[in-house]
């Protein structure tokens, strides 16, 4: 009787741990018809390598974002602009609909947050809506994902010099 009540415990604290929402964090998956490189400002040359990460930011609406799983890197080669899917899990249960984004960063920085301060290039795609899902329910692909490209930051002096141009046709005016 005592193996039949640890079974069952142990059997309901696996259920509880596989509760939260998963979805497929891929910009390639093509029996979903997922397709959405990620390039360099150019829009041409596709994001290669250890140089650059990728990470999903989710939340239940567009304010609420906040970055799961851990960064990937990108491909290298015929794959580069794409990285290797993984399975995201959320803080969300299973069902729940969340907006999702994928954002991209010049290394070494190790977070979005962090490339924007330190004037690395940076981008993020058009968010999308998807349902979470929970285990053993297959994980949702990320549907309507559009490749976009990295955004360079402009550098400090470059800001003082822009502000100083506009300062001075103010002037002339």
């Amino acid at each position: 009787m005592k193996k039949l009540i640890v079974a069952a415990a142990v059997g309901f604290l696996a259920v509880g741990a596989l509760a939260q929402g998963q979805f497929n964090f891929g910009n390639r998956v093509t029996v979903a018809g997922i397709d959405a490189k990620v390039f360099m400002p150019d829009g041409s040359t596709p994001l290669s390598g250890a140089g650059y990460w990728a990470q999903a930011y989710v939340g239940t609406d567009l304010e609420s974002l906040q970055p799961v799983g851990t960064p990937v890197n990108f491909r290298t080669g015929a794959a580069a602009g794409y990285i290797s899917s993984v399975i995201v899990t959320t803080p969300f249960p299973g069902g729940t609909k969340v907006w999702v984004e994928m954002r991209a960063w010049e290394a070494p920085a190790a977070s979005y947050e962090a490339a924007l301060a330190d004037g690395r290039m940076f981008g993020k795609s058009d968010p999308i809506q998807l349902t979470v899902a929970e285990a053993p329910n297959p994980p949702p692909d990320m549907v309507g994902l559009k490749s976009f490209s990295l955004v360079p930051e402009p550098s400090t002096m470059a800001l003082g010099l822009l502000g100083a141009a506009a300062l001075m046709l103010r002037r002339r005016s």
